[in-house]
């Protein structure tokens, strides 16, 4: 089990800091509204409310002893910045930072925080992906210009099977899973011999370019 701590309980900070808890991990939900604290605080391990600009508050709070936290501020940026200076300032070096623009990543990024995450551009980029392309059904993008995108399978496709439509030589992308929608399985190593099936989506992963390719194929 490990210790997290949530700073901003909004959306975003009260879907992680309820995540982490039904994983079995000890959470502290901190916030300045007392009704955000109320609202998380069956689903969590604590709650309290309080300023995480303040190293007192944390500390009394038990972020010294955090394996990681997670600043999620809102719009607030100046919050942002002095509660991860805080938080630094008590030993932690794991921190997710919710940002709510490219500046304020770039802020993020030169306090070396670990990680920035910008959930509305995000999913912008994830709809963008999925209404061009209509066989696309889920989009994630892990890096610069690479993803693992969840596709149903094309007509043409129906019937044969992976070693016979040479995906990683014809498109350069590699088929990662396989998930049939009717039993909700997914086969982490499908079988390259195993017919596709109209019932079956593929996990596939590659360059943006080439999956993109195989989207205006099909």
């Amino acid at each position: 089990m490990k210790r997290f701590i949530i700073i901003g309980l909004g959306n975003f900070g009260s879907g992680v800091a309820e995540t982490l808890h039904r994983m079995g991990h000890d959470v502290i939900a901190l916030d300045t509204s007392e009704h955000a604290v109320d609202r998380i605080a069956p689903y969590v391990g604590r709650a309290a409310v309080g300023d995480g600009r303040d190293v007192r508050t944390l500390e009394r709070a038990g972020a010294r002893d955090a394996n990681a936290a997670v600043v999620s501020t809102g719009d607030d940026i100046t919050a942002s910045v002095l509660t991860t200076l805080s938080l630094r300032d008590l030993g932690l070096r794991e921190i997710y930072v919710k940002v709510v623009s490219r500046d304020h990543a770039r802020v993020m990024a030169k306090l070396g925080v670990t990680e920035t995450v910008f959930p509305e551009r995000d999913s912008a980029i994830r709809l963008g992906h999925r209404i061009a392309t209509q066989s696309l059904l889920n989009y994630v993008q892990l890096a610069a210009n690479f993803s693992i995108q969840e596709m149903a399978v094309p007509d043409p496709w129906v019937g044969q099977s992976l070693r016979d439509l040479q995906l990683p030589r014809l498109y350069r992308i590699s088929v990662i899973a396989l998930h049939d929608v009717l039993t909700d399985d997914i086969i982490p190593v499908p079988d390259p011999d195993a017919p596709l099936k109209e019932s079956d989506t593929l996990l596939v992963a590659g360059r943006d370019e080439d999956l993109a390719r195989v989207a205006r194929v099909i």
